[in-house]
């Protein structure tokens, strides 16, 4: 009774470990996607100005509108009549520059903004050209400095958040190795015992076996309500995060975390099974 007393404590231990390493793993992952969501949110955020000539007529506008809305980098389009634009300025400006020039300056133009893959030095670039094909198209511009500065800081963030990522998983399966083979030296003479009298090395590795994948889909399950119960909190203190939300990596991400539970612990469980069965029984003590 106290030798299994001793083994449920262990076991205990170890769904405990296993969770808060996995919880720190998620939780680093869950930045990742916080972080690509973001990314991609400002890069769907710029928008590329294409202003048009003076007096074009609304129907070359729309049909130049409807041409773009058709092309693979267009995440939306948007109008702005001369009128519109006259508003926006002298709202910016707080008083009415028609007034003061005695004529309306601005011109109608099409606020666009790209798709993620596309908002990149080159795609713009030939975009641009594309655009500018038309004959009823003035102008197209969009910040190049912005654009530029912030592909290269995604780039490094990504690089570094890529580095800390694997350091992390390594982390991660050496702690959770190092925790199981901990719990299951509890049962290192209970394994030699069962060899002893005669049972198989499948016979004696089964129950444990059966064990860690229970074990490791507890701790999986613990970590990811952790994770859930994170992101809830975080969405209600910055209401902001709720816009970044991709149930799709989410998810994702909480069915990776139950699989490496359940395999780590296999892995590991069944490793230590192996060790003790090839260890003589002075070797034990």
């Amino acid at each position: 009774m106290a030798g299994t007393n001793k083994s449920k404590a262990s076991y205990t231990f170890a769904i405990i470990g296993v969770s808060l390493v996995l919880f720190l793993l998620g939780t680093m992952g869950w930045i990742v996607i916080n972080g690509k969501s973001l990314a991609q949110a400002v890069k769907e955020g710029m928008t590329v100005q294409i202003d048009f000539h003076d007096n074009v007529r609304s129907e070359s506008v729309e049909k130049m509108k409807a041409i773009i809305d058709a092309q693979p980098f267009t995440k939306k389009s948007k109008i702005i009549t001369k009128e519109e634009a006259l508003k926006m300025q002298n709202q910016l400006e707080g008083e009415d520059v028609s007034s003061f020039l005695g004529f309306n300056p601005l011109f109608s133009s099409i606020e666009l903004n790209l798709n993620e893959e596309y908002v990149n030095k080159d795609s713009i670039e030939k975009i641009t050209q594309f655009i500018l094909q038309s004959n009823v198209v003035n102008h197209v511009n969009y910040p190049k400095t912005i654009v530029h500065q912030m592909n290269d800081n995604l780039r490094k963030v990504s690089i570094i958040l890529a580095i800390m990522s694997i350091v992390l998983i390594l982390v991660v399966i050496v702690l959770i190795d190092n925790t199981v083979r901990l719990a299951m030296f509890s049962n290192r003479f209970l394994i030699k015992t069962m060899q002893m009298v005669g049972a198989t090395r499948w016979f004696i590795s089964k129950p444990f076996d059966r064990r860690a994948f229970i074990n490791g889909l507890i701790s999986g399950v613990l970590a990811a309500l952790g994770i859930l119960l994170v992101k809830s909190f975080a969405e209600a203190s910055v209401p902001e995060l709720k816009t970044l939300n991709n149930p799709v990596l989410l998810t994702s991400l909480i069915i990776s975390m139950i699989i490496a539970g359940i395999l780590i612990s296999l892995v590991s469980t069944h490793r230590s099974v192996i060790k003790y069965l090839k260890l003589t029984v002075d070797d034990l003590y």
